[in-house]
């Protein structure tokens, strides 16, 4: 007899309150656990389309939060400090990652995906790691949120890429020419909501926010805009961040958060328990040599990025060095690449993702003693001074 489908979610809910609660305790982050809880329940919850469902909201609601903490103006003033950063980390962690994979005699659509993989750093880890080290303050925290924030902009388009070669489209100038032309669509439209509609809906929000019924105006947007996204054949995570960002001008960050942050908590651990069940280590752990190679080079091309990226956006050495050290995680945009892939290409890219997690979050932790061991007290007190 099989198990009714409510009872099923609560025991899946039960499961993900006692790993991330044993994860909190043993100061693992969410994301791993939830990831290795999935590996363990694959077997029960392979392929479900509700799970898969309701993950894939959480993750819009994550990006859609993050889109709500920059209006237009900062957003475009943050942009344009770390382009030079941004183009280097494109370069660096995708383009040179994928060279590396061709190089070690992985076919070409493979060796994308793993430079995909390899490209962006995790939003939801770096963000909490930020908040919870207090380092939110941090001179390098600007600089390390706007870097994100690029590669929350140029990801959506390599997984757009990504899913027309592994779909078998060729992917030509013509189509190149009109996935861009969709991207800027996109953006153009949420700009100029942003700018003409919700920029003048302030007293409209302060009368009706209190109300029961609100949240499902704001939630509305965020799923529209992204299904928006999806149905451009675009990431639906560009579209939620781009929803966030219309409603960013609203200026009414802090208590739009209040309505989505319960959401997003239930709904997000879903995300990362998928994909956990969509991976399988049945034929081993593939390609070991070239595991360990992405790896430390993925590392290295984090910290040059942070390091180099960050005296371009005008950090001192030691502040560079601290950020490039706290870039080195993985998360929820490689999970996304990585579910384009299969078989062997998806358990080395599973292997790759949290290894490149738990070491990030450990060089997180450590990068203020690096820094100070390297530069020295004097120049972190005259940093802090400034």
């Amino acid at each position: 007899m099989a198990l009714p489908e409510l009872f099923g979610a609560g025991i899946v809910l039960l499961l993900l309150f006692f790993t991330g609660f044993f994860g909190a305790k043993m100061k693992i982050p969410d994301v791993i656990v939830y990831i290795l809880l999935g590996i363990v329940v694959s077997g029960f919850l392979y392929e479900s389309h509700t799970l898969h469902f309701a993950g894939e909201i959480g993750i819009v609601l994550l990006f859609f939060m993050l889109g709500m903490e920059f209006p237009i103006k900062q957003l475009m003033s943050v942009a344009k400090k770390v382009m030079g950063a941004g183009i280097l980390d494109v370069v660096l962690s995708f383009g040179i990652t994928t060279g590396i994979c061709l190089v070690m005699g992985v076919d070409v659509i493979s060796s994308l995906l793993i430079g995909g993989v390899a490209y962006a750093t995790s939003s939801s880890i770096t963000a909490k790691m930020l908040e919870s080290s207090k380092r939110m303050a941090n001179p390098e925290s600007e600089f390390m949120l706007g870097l994100l924030i690029f590669e929350d902009l140029v990801a959506p388009i390599l997984v757009a890429v990504l899913v027309g070669l592994t779909a078998g489209t060729a992917i030509t100038t013509g189509t190149l020419s009109i996935l861009v032309l969709k991207v800027i669509l996109l953006v153009a439209g949420a700009v100029l909501l942003g700018y003409f509609l919700f920029s003048k809906l302030g007293p409209f929000f302060d009368r009706h926010m209190t109300s029961d019924v609100f949240i499902l105006f704001v939630i509305g947007v965020a799923l529209s805009y992204g299904g928006l996204a999806l149905y451009l054949d675009l990431s639906e995570v560009l579209g939620a961040f781009l929803a966030g960002i219309m409603l960013a001008e609203v200026r009414r960050t802090h208590e739009l958060e209040k309505l989505v942050v319960q959401f997003r908590d239930l709904l997000l651990p879903l995300f990362f328990l998928y994909f956990g069940t969509t991976i399988s280590f049945s034929e081993g752990i593939p390609m070991v040599g070239l595991l360990l190679l992405i790896t430390v080079w993925s590392i290295a091309a984090k910290i040059i990025v942070g390091f180099i990226g960050g005296q371009w956006y005008g950090l001192s050495k030691r502040v560079s060095l601290r950020a490039g050290l706290s870039l080195t995680q993985r998360g929820e945009f490689s999970i996304i690449i990585a579910t384009l892939a299969a078989g062997s290409i998806k358990a080395f890219s599973s292997v790759f993702i949290l290894s490149s997690a738990i070491i990030g979050i450990i060089l997180f932790q450590c990068a203020p003693m690096i820094s100070r061991k390297l530069y020295g007290r004097k120049k972190l007190r005259e940093q802090s001074a400034m």
